[in-house]
């Protein structure tokens, strides 16, 4: 990773900021990419507190001007973009009677249509060069069905199957596409699906009335757990690896 270019969106938090931290850590050049300008603020403080760097971006995934903009102006500042991680998400939990539109277009806008314009406006470069790597941050909810999440779950879908079929049309161009799927993660957005302070422990123990399988690990992931892996994707060690889905979940999906 030393010397690399590599782009983090929704980087201010969560999984993006712990992979904004790891890929800093293994030397490369890290542009973090999020709606949120304090956050990201207060996450390149922490960073340089730590002896570690890492340049704010901020800008809207889901507006094709402002991607445009701000990857033309990563790459003016720190040079071209040798790996894209695209970790910005949004959860609207809602059973399907009670999604709004409003809530549906969001979700589809940063959690799919983001990742489409972000890859977009970096894979031309990549071709260019004849190497980059891309690696989308979707969940196991995209292939396992969940109550209240089908907003969410249908645009993991999507991006799941938008960075596959990316994989497929670059990678005579040298360029790998993959996806990392996360289960129960300890984030913000996870805490707000638990209920009092058994939450993370009835993640675990999973729920027959929400059809929801336990997790055999018996421990919720950290932020860090999936930043390894998506580490492990963008470099040299997976370079053979491409258009291909891992689940990190604890074995909450069965491996299946």
């Amino acid at each position: 990773m030393q010397g690399k270019v590599a782009v983090v969106t929704g980087a201010a938090g969560g999984i993006g900021a712990a992979v904004v931290r790891a890929l800093a850590e293994q030397g490369a050049t890290v542009a973090a990419v999020d709606i949120t300008a304090g956050g990201l603020d207060v996450l390149v403080k922490e960073l340089d507190a730590d002896g570690l760097t890492a340049h704010a971006f901020p800008a809207d995934v889901s507006d094709l001007g402002q991607v445009r903009a701000v990857v033309a102006g990563i790459e003016r500042r720190l040079g071209p973009v040798d790996h894209l991680v695209n970790a910005a998400g949004v959860l609207r939990p809602s059973g399907v009677d009670a999604i709004t539109t409003a809530d549906w277009n969001d979700t589809f806008a940063v959690n799919s249509t983001g990742v489409f314009l972000m890859s977009q406006a970096v894979v031309e470069g990549m071709v260019a060069r004849s190497s980059g790597a891309i690696v989308t941050i979707a969940s196991n909810a995209a292939g396992t069905a969940r109550t209240h999440m089908a907003a969410y779950a249908a645009s993991k879908a999507a991006a799941i199957a938008f960075t596959k079929c990316l994989g497929l049309e670059v990678g005579r161009h040298g360029v790998r596409c993959n996806v990392v799927s996360p289960g129960s993660t300890d984030t913000d957005m996870m805490r707000t699906l638990w209920s009092g302070a058994d939450g993370a422990q009835n993640a675990i123990d999973g729920s027959l009335p929400a059809y929801k399988v336990g997790i055999p690990l018996l421990k919720i992931a950290r932020p860090r757990d999936i930043a390894d892996a998506v580490v492990f994707l963008l470099s040299d060690a997976a370079g053979h690896v491409t258009l291909q889905n891992l689940t990190v979940d604890g074995g909450a999906t069965l491996g299946v």
